[in-house]
């Protein structure tokens, strides 16, 4: 391709909307435009890359018997109502209505679409397993798109789908993904931790995602050395009790005060000497939990215990339920369902709202004072935790997901119907699981992982050109026919190749192949011209090379070699 009848519009200078790293180099380049908030056209170069990330999944999922499909993005309200996630996606999922008023939604994903496809087409056992997959267009009316292609409401996803007959195929098809995903991810050539994680909407049972180390990362990876490492949403560490010390129960003044700071400033205390009281609902059961007043609530392991429909009670019910507003509350004569935080077993001496408007209580002893139903891990992983193994300092890095993998188990067969016939003759539901890649996460996140002050260093296995040729001066004719001619060869050879022939500026071209970030560049220029040597620098390895003509194409397939080792 000749850089002058490509597109490929780069920016001198930051763009303003650009917050992160990988937007700002995507933009800069010449890969991504924006169309609207959350949404972006993937531009020639950008498409490439893609594309690229494409082949690699397709021959790993094809490796371990992947089928590919083209589902439709556009689905009936119906099969979504039937799983709950109708309601379960909220104002996540796009919805529209067609000329006759049917209902239908921009698929999310797909576990509803393929589901009754098995439903209608798997009768026997002997048909499964199966491993279904789609390189496809998601949908999500994010609240807050970010990034650039970190947090897009329109986003291409490969999904697949495994059809098992139990759960020990399960088992299988779910270490079959893991090990293609490690394979994907490794010849992508990112840095990343496989971690345990939440199933979210997507289903309850065992699920992984793989995380990529990221400054514009959104979730963060809990990471120890001794191998324990897990999404902060469902990270455990070990309970660190503090020295409680008995105290006699009183009622203490605490005007307006209503925060843990607040009230720990006003009584001279830390705040580990605080029970924070907090009011739920589960479909019309209140529940209170408690947990210490320098902790965070992990609502994330609150839905993996109680369900999805679990929810903070508003500031009006918890004055009904209780009395008084929230930053009074307290558990002392509660007579609903308690349930505590395992760092609070055993506190003595704490202080707590005392159920009346203006006061706390001092001395509150859980085991004596207070009905504990279950002591539970309710709380959130914060630095200086310790590991729940080994009990190491934990570490807290910020990260990108860039996979998922989950066990769905009959979630969705059950009620959309999807039976098989077993060995026995007996009628069962398929067990199925889901498993997700972002492809534009992961060009985002390789663009972040390479960069340096110039620009992306894209691997030799997802750059959108293999060699890129720079001529200095067009209007030398030796280096125009001996770019030419370099041109062809490189091109015969079978490399993906991009040759700057523009009537430019050294500055601008080199300026505009440091954006596009192309691993093997050619210069042709009088130095080169005068050493009858061809000039290739290789930014990845730093090495420069002085090559004849004859052993410029041997000497590109060793630093192939090498690249993609």
């Amino acid at each position: 391709m000749r850089w002058s009848h490509s597109l490929i519009p780069t920016l001198r200078e930051n763009p303003k909307e650009a917050e992160v790293l990988s937007h700002r180099l995507l933009l800069r380049g010449g890969y991504i435009r924006p169309l609207a908030s959350g949404i972006y056209n993937l531009l020639p170069l950008g498409w490439r890359v893609i594309t690229r990330i494409s082949r690699i999944i397709r021959e790993e999922m094809d490796r371990i018997g992947g089928q590919e499909f083209y589902l439709s993005a556009l689905s009936p309200k119906e099969i979504w109502v039937k799983t709950g996630r109708w309601e379960d996606y909220g104002e996540l999922m796009f919805r529209l209505k067609d000329r006759k008023d049917r209902e239908y939604a921009l698929s999310p994903t797909h576990e509803e679409i393929v589901t009754q496809i098995a439903a209608k087409v798997i009768r026997s056992y002997r048909q499964l397993p199966q491993i279904w997959y789609q390189i496809q267009r998601k949908y999500r009316d994010e609240l807050r798109p970010r990034g650039g292609m970190v947090r897009i409401r329109e986003f291409l996803m490969k999904d697949s789908y495994s059809f098992d007959i139990d759960e020990e195929g399960l088992d299988r098809s779910f270490s079959l993904h893991r090990e293609a995903y490690q394979r994907i991810f490794d010849r992508c050539k990112i840095n990343y931790y496989l971690v345990e994680a939440s199933g979210g909407v997507m289903g309850e049972g065992e699920s992984e995602e793989f995380l990529a180390p990221s400054s514009s990362g959104e979730d963060f990876a809990v990471i120890c050395n001794c191998g324990y490492q897990a999404n902060l949403e469902v990270a455990q560490s070990a309970s660190e009790p503090k020295e409680y010390h008995d105290e006699p129960v009183v009622k203490v003044h605490t005007p307006e005060k209503r925060t843990v700071e607040e009230v720990a400033g006003f009584l001279g205390v830390e705040k580990t000497r605080l029970v924070k009281t907090m009011i739920y609902i589960r479909n019309g059961r209140t529940i209170v939990l408690l947990i210490r007043g320098d902790r965070e609530l992990n609502e994330e392991k609150l839905r993996r215990r109680f369900g999805l429909a679990i929810r903070p009670a508003s500031g009006d019910e918890i004055k009904k339920l209780v009395g008084v507003e929230a930053g009074f509350v307290g558990p002392l004569g509660l007579e609903y369902e308690i349930y505590a935080d395992l760092e609070l077993r055993g506190a003595r001496g704490m202080i707590t709202g005392a159920n009346e408007r203006n006061y706390h209580i001092r001395g509150l002893n859980l085991e004596r004072d207070v009905r504990v139903k279950e002591y539970l891990d309710l709380r959130r992983v914060g630095p200086g935790d310790h590991c729940i193994r080994c009990g190491q300092l934990l570490r807290i890095e910020p990260a990108m997901e860039l996979g998922h993998i989950f066990k769905l188990g009959i979630k969705y067969s059950g009620p959309l119907g999807a039976t098989v016939i077993d060995s026995n003759g007996k009628e069962r539901p398929i067990v199925m699981g889901s498993y997700g890649i972002g492809l534009g996460r992961i060009m985002a996140c390789l663009c972040e992982q390479t960069a340096d002050d110039d620009g992306p260093n894209w691997p030799l296995q997802l750059a959108p050109y293999e060699v890129s040729i720079i001529t200095i001066n067009t209007n030398d004719r030796p280096q125009m026919e001996t770019s030419e001619d370099v041109y062809n060869l490189c091109q015969k050879a079978g490399f993906a190749t991009i040759w700057d022939e523009r009537d430019e500026g050294p500055g601008v071209k080199f300026k505009d192949h440091d954006l596009a970030g192309i691993p093997i560049r050619i210069i042709i220029g009088p130095e080169g011209m005068k050493k009858e040597r061809i000039d290739v620098k290789v930014k990845l390895l730093n090495r420069r090379l002085l090559l004849r003509k004859e052993d410029l194409i041997s000497g590109l397939v060793e630093l192939k070699k090498e690249l993609s080792g």
